[in-house]
């Protein structure tokens, strides 16, 4: 009834349960369920603009890193730790 991803076994229990306690009393109505987790609707542009965005992020994170060692190190040198 399910495949093995978790993610799709589960609306198909509820949809089954659901139904069993509709039909338990006397309704002729049915509940419909269905899982779409994933969209496939996004532009393939879209994603390469996240990662330049991820990317650049990084970059300029990366470029502060050095600099902040740098500062910790002199500290620690004039503390005399």
């Amino acid at each position: 009834m399910c495949s093995v991803e978790h993610i799709n076994c589960f609306p198909v229990l509820v949809n089954i349960l659901s139904n069993t306690f509709l039909r338990l009393f006397n309704s002729t109505q049915r509940i419909r369920i269905w899982s779409q987790p994933f969209y496939g609707t996004h532009a393939p542009e879209l994603k390469s603009d996240i990662f330049f965005v991820c990317l650049n992020y990084l970059l300029i994170l990366a470029a502060g890193l050095p600099p902040h060692f740098a500062v910790s190190s002199m500290e620690d040198y004039k503390v005399k730790s």
